[in-house]
């Protein structure tokens, strides 16, 4: 495990944390959108540090988590039919179908291979010319770029056995779906970074207005997310709800816009289910007509399926901020990463795999949390 003392920038952090201190007169909620942020808040102890006053939510900022139980189901069905080579990246083998997960898939034959790039599946196609290939297309607005490009290529080829299952969702409609949520808790936001460093930061805008929510664009450094919390909590206490980008060095106000045209001709926006929480409009892409004949779940005949997600499992409630993964019953008994009941526990950026590695009751030292720290 590594601690707060370990960063190199500890010295740094630990002022702004005195500031954050100094400034806040009331208590404040504020969620990290982004699993990668929640890992290191979780991971540095970062919650623990603050002043009892701030309470950090966790979002439904991991695209492994949020992929819904029939999405898994039909990528299992196709993996599972001969003459296909199944491609994904390997943070989804492990998450639970209804019956079964990837992982299982390929140890029973199916040919499932991990990929680092959805091009590299577009060079499997080329390769096997007699085999379909599908790729698993996950992601946020961070990926999607990559996948548009797969896509654009393969069209280019001519690869009629490549096709993609498409799970890519999209960061601001979910956030809207939050805060119109009667249990919101929610009064400012950490934004994720890399999405904005795609899809730059104007389409927050309407968001802080309406709801009247601070957001702050922010990085994945335990430095970058003081500076966040900061900035968040300045204008909190002040009344202002205005968009701020404290990953500066990595964001533009409008992003990188020829990514977006890329994403523009390839996909659609579409309705999309999230895992444990449900459909939200707009909040997902699609593949458009034009590129239709790429679209595994046509190719396939399982646009219709539906799966029920199951009762158990209390990743919903985790994603939308409701509740911290230790209040579930089964977390760290029944749900674990080697055996888990939902994506939250495997997902590398799952919150519950965060708890689960970083503050284990029974995981002994002085972890995240025991640190006594003066400011």
């Amino acid at each position: 495990m590594k601690y707060l003392d370990e960063y190199r920038d500890a010295d740094t952090a630990r002022q702004y944390a005195g500031e954050i201190r100094r400034v806040t007169t009331r208590p404040w909620n504020i969620m990290e959108v982004c699993g990668g942020q929640t890992h290191a808040i979780v991971k540095f102890g970062i919650d623990e540090l603050l002043p009892k006053e701030i309470t950090l939510i966790h979002g439904p900022g991991c695209p492994v988590c949020v992929t819904p139980l029939e999405l898994i189901d039909k990528a299992l069905e196709i993996a599972s039919r001969r003459g296909v080579i199944f491609c994904s990246f390997g943070d989804m083998l492990r998450v639970p179908g209804s019956t079964t997960d990837l992982l299982s898939v390929k140890a029973g034959g199916g040919d499932v291979r991990i990929v680092y790039s959805p091009l590299d599946a577009v060079k499997v196609a080329e390769q096997e010319p007699a085999r379909d290939v599908v790729f698993f297309a996950v992601g946020f607005e961070t990926t999607a770029p990559a996948t548009a490009m797969a896509v654009f290529q393969a069209a280019k080829k001519g690869l009629r056995n490549f096709s993609l299952l498409v799970s890519h969702v999209l960061v601001p409609p979910a956030m809207e779906a939050l805060l119109a949520s009667p249990d919101c808790r929610v009064q400012g936001f950490l934004a994720a970074g890399h999405v904005c460093t795609v899809m730059g930061f104007t389409e927050y805008e309407p968001i802080a207005a309406k709801y009247r929510v601070p957001i702050v664009v922010t990085g994945f450094e335990p430095l970058d997310i003081f500076q966040g919390v900061l900035m968040c909590v300045q204008q909190l206490e002040s009344g202002r709800a205005t968009v701020e980008n404290q990953y500066a060095r990595s964001v533009r106000q409008r992003g990188n816009q020829p990514a977006q045209r890329l994403m523009r001709e390839i996909f659609h926006i579409v309705p999309r289910k999230w895992r444990g929480v449900g459909e939200i409009p707009r909040s997902g892409m699609g593949l458009s007509e034009a590129y239709a004949a790429f679209d595994a779940e046509r190719k396939f005949g399982l646009a219709d399926r539906r799966v029920e997600e199951p009762a158990e499992c209390i990743s919903g409630q985790v994603l939308q901020g409701l509740k911290k993964p230790r209040e579930c019953a089964a977390f760290g008994t029944r749900c674990t990463p080697e055996h888990p009941l939902g994506a939250t526990m495997v997902s590398s950026e799952g919150a519950c795999a965060a708890y689960y590695r970083y503050r284990r009751p029974s995981g002994g030292g002085s972890g995240p949390g025991m640190t006594n720290v003066e400011f």
